[in-house]
């Protein structure tokens, strides 16, 4: 119902509707009440008048969260054309009184976290529902509406009806809200909510009685303190519950024994992309960008939609003119008349730029979504609206580093050469740290110097939530951040946590939490004897020393620790290197080349010493039978790429592996770690292209593979090699092509010092007398002897 000579005028809106929007404001100023009373949390009573400041921009939201918990938390949206900002602005232009009074925060927080009962309005953090959207077996009333009114799109019933129709927008006619009596506009839509409310009850939620229950008594208050004259702006679902003559007695059963938390309320930014249905937002709207283009359009929206749209589209360098702006606003209206339509919708007008602007692609219409129909608009909140401290700190580094809050992603390079991106670099880095992802790290186009980053920015509100749960931390960025990482150091288990938590606190520049992660570190060290786990935790470390000496920051501590794993790793990782299976030699190979990396930049003062043991330990690993095959063809490639293993000996290890007393499989494997990129090894390919001889060897062993293994060794060979870069094949394979006498590579092992084309049957003859001593073969029958010697002359010919 809607107000009567001795009632209240009770104003049924849609959340987000811009149609609804300029009815309230028409109804407002006709009937000119004494007091507005909104559907909110009462909590932001003392927050409204910020809404008159100029500073206030929406799209904005009131954000209640738990004082003890602040991850639970809830959002009141409002934009520009919500009817509840229009009302809030509307009482505060002409002084009259203004609250809200929906169920306080205080208790909608706590049955959030009661299983018993279900979110219902505002946005929760943890995708609470909201509004009048269907949850669970709740109706949507909309939905209902549109379908009785033969509508499969809910949206298009809307726009027809309210949006369009009610607000007196046609076409070429005068500008929205004039024309129509506003009130009747209210007074159909409070009947059919009332036949649905008559039909459906409460819609399957049972919340909606509790806070309806206590938005009653708030009318009740009000009207005793204004008169019966007083104005309510609610969603169209609650209006026959207001109007319904029940007693007090009633009402305050119904909220007796409600569970209760101590909250805190502002305001806080929003934006149009989280009002959008998509985000989550139970109350949201399919094109919040359309919706505040109908709400600002003094007239012609169309025809100044479509303008929009061809500006948007030359922007992105397509050729679109005036006249195509012309021809689809007739397309646009033709459709809409045809369709029995009172205006173009957003469905008409992109069925007009596909066809006229875009030549019937859809392509470009991603592009319009996302920037128009959406948008990207952010609001702003002044600076003395109520926040926790760690926010007032958050908002004072922005304004000095110039780093401005944005809806929509952006790139950000920094240089740490210089004092404002260093600073900016710190900021980012500290945040990530307290868990408030506004930035995460994004790969740089070109170079791997370290006095450069690259970011990835985007603002969501609900970063605000995690600010104020970071802030049990500390009052300023810089205080939480290390008190955060210091109590992140106590409880971390393994030890590449903790290294990882050194890396990022150089990172941050966090150098008052370094003690305590040190000792942490130097802890966990000494007692994790696995040198996987040492294996992986060496890079960060390194990493960590390397970005000190770009930062200027004192590591000495860290160094020394650093040098030490490696030195342990050294001591452990040739026995860990035996006896794997292929998963465990795959994982171990990627230890292999993050700890060869890590140990080249280790501090100058240990650095000899460590990488001459280092390279002790590969020249082990690449000689040791009972190594795999990919561990050992690894530890080869590192040593050579190094200098410290000559060409000749590279070839006569890659002769062993190749050898025809090889298995295929092991001998793929071989190949794999000394040829395939990679770690520290990305240019295998271009190896065999510049050194034929090593070419040579592995065409032989491959074209010497029998039949019946090269099957399952093809898996193997074919993911070396294709890691390589197109040109790179393209090369080796014109190399194998070629005919050996016209400088191809060579197909046979003469290359190769120790071995020959064929069986060398005087040298294996002259090792057959000890090797039948040693294995008792002397003992057996003759045949048994004579086939026992052709098994040693191949093994003894081949180099084995």
């Amino acid at each position: 119902m809607t107000a009567g000579p001795t009632g209240p005028l009770l104003l049924g809106v849609r959340h987000h509707g811009p149609g609804s929007a300029r009815a309230v404001r028409a109804a407002l100023d006709a009937a000119e009440p004494p007091a507005v009373l909104i559907e909110g949390p009462p909590e932001g009573d003392a927050l409204l008048p910020l809404a008159a400041d100029e500073r206030m921009t929406p799209p904005v939201a009131l954000l209640a969260h738990a004082v003890d918990d602040p991850g639970r938390a809830s959002f009141w949206p409002m934009a520009e054309f919500s009817p509840e900002w229009v009302a809030i602005r509307w009482a505060l232009d002409r002084g009259t009184p203004v609250r809200f009074i929906d169920l306080p925060a205080a208790h909608t927080l706590a049955m959030a976290g009661d299983p018993t009962w279900r979110d219902g309005e505002g946005e929760g953090v943890d995708g609470g529902d909201a509004g009048e959207q269907r949850h669970g077996l709740r109706v949507d009333p909309i939905a209902v509406l549109a379908r009785t009114a033969g509508y499969d799109d809910p949206e298009r019933w809307w726009e027809d009806v309210i949006e369009h129709r009610a607000t007196g927008a046609a076409p070429h006619g005068p500008p929205a809200g004039t024309g129509h009596d506003p009130v009747a506009v209210f007074a159909g839509l409070a009947d059919a909510m009332t036949a649905l409310r008559e039909t459906y009850g409460h819609g399957g939620h049972d919340r909606d009685l509790v806070r309806e229950a206590y938005m009653r008594l708030q009318l009740r208050a009000a009207r005793k303190a204004h008169g019966d004259g007083v104005a309510v702006v609610c969603g169209a679902w609650h209006v026959p519950a207001l109007a319904a003559g029940t007693t007090v007695t009633a009402d305050r059963a119904l909220l007796k024994g409600l569970p209760k938390v101590r909250t805190e309320i502002t305001w806080v930014p929003w934006t149009h992309r989280r009002l959008a249905r998509h985000s989550g937002y139970g109350a949201g709207i399919d094109s919040p960008g359309w919706y505040g283009h109908l709400f600002g359009a003094p007239d012609r929206p169309v025809e100044r939609w479509l303008t929009k749209v061809a500006g948007l589209l030359r922007d992105e360098d397509r050729p679109v003119s005036s006249a195509h702006v012309i021809e689809a606003v007739r397309l646009a209206d033709t459709l809409a008349a045809m369709r029995g339509r009172p205006l173009a919708g957003l469905t008409e007008t992109l069925d007009a730029v596909r066809a006229v602007m875009c030549d019937g692609s859809d392509v470009p219409l991603g592009l319009i979504r996302d920037r128009l129909i959406i948008g990207e608009a952010l609001g702003e909140v002044p600076d003395d609206a109520p926040a926790v401290p760690l926010q007032r700190d958050l908002t004072r580094l922005q304004r000095t580093l110039r780093l401005k809050p944005e809806a929509f992603e952006r790139d950000l390079d920094l240089d740490l050469r210089k004092e404002t991106d260093a600073a900016r670099s710190l900021l980012l880095h500290r945040l990530r740290l307290l868990g408030v992802g506004w930035g995460e790290p994004a790969a740089r186009r070109g170079g791997t110097g370290t006095f450069r980053e690259s970011w990835r920015l985007c603002w969501e509100p609900e970063l605000h939530v995690r600010v104020a749960e970071a802030g049990v931390w500390g009052t300023t960025v810089l205080a939480a951040a290390t008190a955060k990482a210091e109590a992140d150091a106590g409880s971390a288990g393994a030890l590449a946590e903790v290294t990882s938590l050194a890396e990022r606190c150089l990172l941050a520049g966090l150098s008052g939490a370094l003690p305590v992660v040190m000792k942490a570190l130097a802890d966990r060290a000494a007692l994790d004897a696995d040198v996987g786990h040492l294996a992986q935790a060496l890079p960060a470390l390194a990493r960590s020393l390397r970005y000190g000496d770009v930062r200027s920051t004192d590591t000495a501590a860290l160094g020394g620790v650093a040098t030490g794993l490696a030195l342990r790793i050294c001591v452990g990782l040739p026995p860990a290197c035996t006896g794997l299976d292929a998963d465990g030699a795959a994982e171990m190979r990627g230890h292999l080349d993050a700890v060869h990396t890590a140990i080249r930049l280790l501090p100058d003062g240990g650095t000899e010493d460590v990488v001459g043991r280092w390279a002790d330990v590969l020249r082990r690993l690449a000689g040791r039978d009972t190594v795999p095959g990919v561990i050992r063809g690894r530890a080869a490639r590192l040593l050579l790429d190094d200098g410290r293993l000559p060409e000749d000996e590279a070839a006569r290890l890659m002769g062993l592996a190749l050898s025809p007393g090889t298995p295929p499989a092991d001998a793929a494997a071989w190949i794999e770690g000394f040829v395939g990129g990679g770690g520290s090894n990305p240019g295998g390919g271009m190896l065999l292209v510049h050194d034929e001889r090593l070419l040579g060897l592995v065409d032989a062993w491959l074209t010497g593979v029998p039949a019946e293994a090269f099957t399952d060794v093809l898996p193997l060979l074919r993911r070396t090699f294709s890691a390589y870069e197109p040109g790179v094949r393209r090369t080796l394979g014109e190399l194998v092509r070629r005919d050996p006498a016209a400088g191809g590579p060579a197909r046979a092992h003469t290359a190769v010092p120790g071995f020959a084309a064929g069986l060398d049957e005087s040298r294996a003859d002259a090792v057959l007398p000890l090797l039948r001593l040693l294995l008792g073969t002397h003992r057996g029958t003759q045949g048994d002897t004579q086939d026992t010697d052709d098994d040693m002359r191949l093994g003894a010919g081949s180099g084995e």
